[in-house]
């Protein structure tokens, strides 16, 4: 038997002869874009590029509006803002995300409800949504995490009856679709993220999408230090916002544009995601059946609903019964060894995140003491987070996604290896 590659052996892949696929993609069609930008002097506010991108993208994600804005961290806030949702109000968000999914709320002045998650998918438990909502709660913000979707009938369900709005946090989930709509297209408001390791990246930048035309333009001026949209500068899929009348600024807000160099690198991205989405789609589904075959690996459910795909990572949990008890943190760093490639736990649990500690700021946000206790993460019980971000969860950058299938099989190889092995690790 081959000896590990943590313990000296030979990797199951070569890295620096076979090299995973290299993320991001670029190519000639983002260079000339970008020089014909350089050249036309408009670097910003409302290019050309811009204007096209929002036309696109409001095109893919089947959606009236696309609005860009400076990163998926500020799509969310103005969310929030454009919806009304401030002191006082509550908003209820999953315990496993990146922590911007609730820090927005907090500099909205709201209050970030977390609640625990389903472990086969790692996204927001309409059931826990349920029991956390009070006279208070305005929102739920649902992520689409990893290459799950959350379970959108249930949480349009308890929306509805509830008179909830829905802010869907689509920063894993570009072109991925539910029942036949894409992502971003059945709550409210869709918030995406273009941060470098997204599967559509210029490096930053985000989008909010919407349907609704007062909304569309409420969140166009936001991210534009308040001003009315001007001429074509809000256009949906099909046609432009329309005349408001006065030109002048009607809400205060800053500046959250982005650059007309990102917009153009973005339309070249566009037009090669759909592609990269279905290459993998079809790996991903793959690697989930070989993976069944070995014990203690568990694929993340793929809901039946969930008609389109798109992968952000590749996740799976483990359970370490089956790996002669073999520490999770082992595992990763053996595979990690064996693939050449970086593995992953999940995002950390929300309740006990280095990243979201709100007490580190009262100068902002101490707007009283009962404020102050509210927004103390440590206060909410996570136990279904927290046992998959401890003992669970492997996460691999998607692309490996984009590879073939020996590259899956390879992937495989690795796992089958460590739990053949997992003994002499653990001695």
């Amino acid at each position: 038997m081959q000896k590990l590659a943590i313990q000296g052996g030979k990797p199951c892949r070569d890295t620096d002869a076979n090299p995973w696929p290299k993320w991001p993609v670029w190519g000639k069609e983002e260079e000339q874009a970008l020089i014909e930008v350089l050249n036309s002097g408009v670097w910003s506010y409302n290019g050309p590029k811009e204007i096209e991108f929002n036309k696109l993208f409001a095109e893919f994600t089947g959606t009236k509006y696309a609005i860009c804005t400076v990163n998926g961290t500020i799509t969310m806030q103005l969310a929030l803002e454009a919806l009304g949702i401030g002191v006082g109000d509550e908003v209820i968000v999953p315990g496993l995300t990146w922590q911007a999914t609730a820090a927005t709320v907090i500099d909205v002045n709201a209050t970030p409800i977390l609640v625990d998650i389903l472990e086969d998918t790692w996204c927001i438990d309409p059931t826990a949504i349920e029991k956390a909502i009070t006279p208070n709660t305005k929102a739920i913000i649902p992520v689409h995490l990893y290459g799950a979707f959350a379970d959108m009938d249930a949480i349009m369900e308890i929306a509805k009856k509830h008179n909830l709005f829905v802010i869907e946090d689509c920063a894993h989930k570009h072109g991925g679709e539910w029942k036949g709509m894409k992502a971003g297209s059945i709550g409210n408001v869709g918030s995406f993220s273009y941060q470098l390791s997204k599967h559509l990246t210029a490096g930053e930048g985000g989008s909010m999408t919407t349907n609704d035309a007062d909304l569309a333009e409420k969140l166009d001026a936001l991210r534009n230090v308040g001003r009315r949209p001007e001429g074509d500068s809000l256009i949906g899929a099909d046609k432009g916002i329309g005349d408001y009348g006065d030109d002048g600024n009607f809400i205060q807000s800053g500046n959250y544009r982005i650059t007309e160099f990102q917009a153009a690198i973005l339309i070249e991205g566009l037009k090669r995601l759909p592609q990269q989405n279905a290459t993998r789609d079809k790996n991903g589904a793959y690697l989930n059946e070989i993976l069944k075959e070995i014990p203690g690996v568990t694929p993340l459910k793929r809901d039946d609903r969930e008609t389109k795909k798109a992968y952000f990572n590749f996740a799976f949990r483990y359970d370490k019964s089956e790996f002669k008890e073999l520490p999770i943190d082992k595992f990763r760093a053996a595979l990690e060894a064996e693939l050449g490639i970086v593995v992953d736990a999940c995002y950390e649990p929300l309740n006990n995140c280095d990243l979201y500690v709100p007490h580190t700021k009262p100068s902002r946000h101490k707007l009283n003491e009962s404020y102050w206790n509210s927004i103390d993460p440590s206060r909410f019980s996570l136990p279904v987070c927290e046992r998959i971000f401890k003992e669970e969860s492997v996460c691999l950058h998607h692309k490996i996604l984009m590879g073939s299938q020996e590259d899956m099989d390879l992937i495989a190889t690795a796992i089958r290896k460590i739990f053949n092995q997992a003994e002499e690790l653990m001695a």
